[in-house]
């Protein structure tokens, strides 16, 4: 597989982002040969966290929300992290970039509390997914059907979600992704 040519957007806070949530899917990206884009609300580092307590590495950025755009990108990934995804989900630069992927039938992936963006851009809606566990209530009310799986690739809507549990799932999370884009060949 390779995925040289695509570029694909993280989208993230600058404090309370989960360390290998941000980390592990860029670097698998990079592996694979795409172009990581990591946009947060500052034109600064994002202090990651380690199972939301613990300070992690801090995480340089490339551009701002406010400045980002789905144009160029093939896909958006958003990492978990409770505190990341609690200000994400009330942003509406982060919610206007969710929307403008999914209205492009890009994919879009989102890990652990990630998909709560999910929710308030209303792309929870009738589609399969996975979060961690505390979210099931939030997605299900929201109308989706949640899965308690490692991966949840559901390309059942007008965009691939591909969704995961925990860092637990990293690796397939990943490689989900990778897949995704892999057999995608026709996107940015």
């Amino acid at each position: 597989m390779s995925l040289d040519g695509k570029n694909v957007l993280i989208l993230t806070t600058n404090y309370g982002t989960e360390q290998d949530e941000l980390t592990t899917p860029v670097a698998a990206l990079r592996e694979a040969g795409a172009q990581v884009t990591i946009a947060a609300q500052k034109d600064e580092a994002v202090q990651t966290l380690v199972s939301d307590r613990r300070p992690g590495a801090l995480v340089p950025t490339d551009t701002t929300l406010a400045k980002a755009t789905a144009d160029g990108y093939a896909a958006v990934v958003v990492p978990g992290g409770t505190v990341n995804a609690d200000r994400l989900r009330t942003d509406g630069d982060a919610r206007r970039l969710l929307a403008a992927f999914a209205e492009s039938g890009k994919p879009v992936a989102a890990i652990c509390h990630g998909p709560w963006l999910l929710v308030e851009t209303g792309l929870a809606a009738a589609r399969d997914l996975t979060s961690y566990p505390s979210l099931r209530s939030d997605l299900e009310n929201a109308g989706a059907t949640w899965l308690d799986q490692e991966v949840v690739v559901d390309v059942s809507g007008a965009h691939p979600l591909i969704t995961s549990r925990r860092p637990g799932d990293l690796d397939a999370f990943a490689a989900a992704i990778i897949d995704v884009l892999d057999t995608d060949r026709d996107r940015a």
